[in-house]
């Protein structure tokens, strides 16, 4: 197995910080990222998180890299690989979650992520991981479609089953078990990527990496400057109760940046800036509302009806 290159995954993903900021600061129109460099308090390490709040398309934009070391590796981390248990790890990752003002703009979240774990005298153990997924408020197919075409198009040079197993693992991922309903209309995710070798495992993530601003930015064009109510505001706050729910109980980037003594405010940039939760509440039938239930939050073949377009 080829060995890794550990220098060549950070500049990577430094760059793809610099470009996806840069991409959504000009879909903004107004306000910019703050920087903010961190050292790791209990161990090894730090990041560089970029925030933005407050804009005009983006209530919070959060873009986060981090690059940290430990002795051992968390529960969230070996709970599913006991062989890890005990060995030094080294995790590096860009993490990124896209709050926008107007209900018919949907969250988008981002990750790519690279581990290590080392024990002397054996071999390293190396993997990748990610994907991209999407969270509308108000359900529009012509976007739905668009976000599923990159995610295909981001894993074309790496087999013809590839897309379809990271979609179904996200699908199952980013699903609320003790809400029965996923999260969102899904995208791409994998985890504990490491065969065929280094460099092919490492061209998956840069490609996935890579498509998340192709498949989110015309969207956000799209539907950026819609006329909303409060009605689709308050709509918008009561799902992103979901997205915390989420966050805080599933989420393994979430637990394991917890875990290993990360640093919180980054960790927690994922949260909305506002959010709503109501008691056993009900969409009325046959409104915008109730039809994010019935056709998008149930896993689709969405590209199966790009084709039955054609």
């Amino acid at each position: 197995m080829s060995s890794p290159n550990i220098q060549a995954v950070k500049e990577y993903l430094l760059s793809l910080q610099d470009s996806i900021c840069e991409s959504l600061e000009v879909l903004e129109e107004r306000g910019n990222f703050e920087e903010d460099i961190w050292d790791r308090e209990s161990g090894k390490g730090g990041g560089r998180t970029r925030v933005l709040e407050g804009g005009k398309v983006f209530e919070q934009a959060g873009v986060n890299f981090s690059h940290v070391q430990g002795g051992s590796l968390p529960a969230s981390a070996t709970q599913h690989r006991p062989e890890l248990a005990g060995r030094y790890f080294e995790a590096m990752g860009v993490s990124l979650v896209i709050h926008p003002r107007n209900p018919f703009v949907p969250t988008s979240h981002a990750n790519v992520r690279f581990f290590t774990a080392e024990k002397e005298g054996e071999e390293p153990i190396w993997w990748f991981g990610g994907g991209f997924d999407l969270t509308p408020y108000y359900g529009f197919e012509e976007d739905a479609v668009h976000w599923h075409k990159q995610a295909q198009k981001a894993c074309e040079p790496f087999g013809d089953g590839v897309y379809a197993e990271y979609k179904k693992w996200c699908d199952e991922y980013f699903f609320l078990k003790h809400r029965n309903e996923p999260r969102g209309i899904g995208g791409l995710f994998f985890d504990d990527l490491n065969e065929g070798g280094f460099e092919r495992c490492f061209e998956v993530m840069k490609s996935v990496g890579n498509h998340y601003i192709a498949a989110y930015a015309p969207i956000v064009e799209r539907r950026k400057n819609l006329t909303y109510n409060e009605k689709h505001k308050e709509f918008q706050l009561y799902r992103r109760g979901r997205y915390v729910e989420f966050n805080l109980v599933y989420d393994r980037g979430t637990l394991f940046g917890l875990q290993t003594g990360g640093r919180t405010e980054s960790i927690l940039m994922s949260m909305p800036p506002q959010v709503s939760w109501r008691y056993n509440w009900q969409p009325e039938p046959n409104t915008a509302e109730s039809e994010l239930y019935e056709e998008y939050l149930k896993p689709k073949d969405w590209l199966g009806l790009l084709c039955s377009a054609d």
